[in-house]
């Protein structure tokens, strides 16, 4: 016993030199937030005390869609969806706290909670009394989440490879434990590992542009994001989403890559059993993140459904 816990030791010295040599060698410190601010303009709005970056485009008597980005990313992941549906709906989209240029919540409360709060608070200070819902991954989880709790501010839900269930190293009622390495997040930020995340989200990581590549990372340099990206990942606690999706009488539309290596589309089987107003569209050539990869084939079931229509 006592040889395996000095080895136990032996390793954790290890793991915590790794961590300190790292922060040496790959030092990346936090960008200036005035410079981010010119590189990547947007509006500011406060809402239960978060100054939320966001951006409200198209007819502001036209249906409105909210849509929230997932883990990493931020409202620009959405330009060319945006782009595409501002013609016909008010689009609304920000940058989630603890991402982007919205940088940390001041509570330090990144639950799911928090999350439905700051987006029920953000439709009531944009005068929106009911809105499409679309969410990508984590997105995805906090729409499903707030159309459970708020049916009546959801005309429509889009869910694109929700996160929800459990898998492994995230149990239902635990906290998923942060691996050491992650540790070294604050201090760190090498483009090219970035870059290999980021493509795995891709089904034709050729696909990745360079300027993609840059702006997930500037985000990621925003002021405080990588110590708020730690404190969201120590607070994560997933619960059986069950009863909260069998709740759901929204009509609901899964939008899925089949090539989607981050959320395997055979995911949505539980989605479609639970969910009783759900229909499934498969992407044959996409991703994790068909609205970046191929916005132009993956936007127009989403623009029909959102219209009433059959996707």
């Amino acid at each position: 016993m006592k040889r395996t816990t000095r080895i136990l030791a032996w390793l954790a010295g290890l793991a915590a030199l790794a961590i300190v040599v790292s922060a040496v060698l790959l030092h990346a410190p936090d960008k200036s937030r005035a410079v981010l601010d010119v590189a990547y303009p947007a509006d500011y709005r406060t809402v239960e005390g978060v100054r939320l970056r966001l951006r409200d485009t198209g007819p502001r008597d036209a249906p409105a869609v909210i849509l929230l980005h997932g883990f990493g990313a931020s409202l620009d992941t959405w330009d060319a969806w945006a782009q595409g549906l501002s013609s016909r709906f008010r689009v609304v989209r920000f940058d989630l706290p603890g991402f982007g240029l919205t940088g940390p919540d001041p509570t330090g409360d990144y639950s799911d909670a928090r999350a439905i709060r700051i987006l029920l608070g953000l439709l009531d200070d944009l005068g929106i009394d009911r809105a499409g819902i679309v969410g990508s991954s984590l997105g995805g989880r906090i729409a499903w989440s707030f159309a459970a709790r708020h049916p009546d501010r959801v005309s429509r839900l889009v869910l694109i490879s929700p996160d929800g269930f459990a898998s492994p190293g995230f149990a239902y009622g635990e906290a998923a434990g942060v691996p050491v390495v992650m540790r070294a997040l604050p201090y760190v930020a090498p483009r090219g590992l970035l870059k290999a995340n980021l493509a795995a989200a891709y089904a034709r990581p050729e696909a990745l542009s360079e300027r993609v590549v840059t702006r997930y990372r500037d985000m990621m340099l925003a002021p405080g994001v990588r110590k708020a990206i730690l404190a969201r990942l120590e607070q994560t606690i997933l619960f059986d989403p069950g009863p909260a999706l069998s709740s759901i009488r929204t009509p609901t539309l899964l939008l899925w890559g089949e090539m989607d290596r981050m959320i395997p589309i055979s995911n949505a089987a539980d989605y479609l059993r639970l969910m009783p107003n759900a229909v499934l569209v498969r992407l044959p050539d996409a991703g994790h993140l068909p609205f970046e990869e191929d916005p132009r084939g993956s936007l127009p079931p989403v623009e029909r459904f959102l219209s009433g229509e059959t996707p």
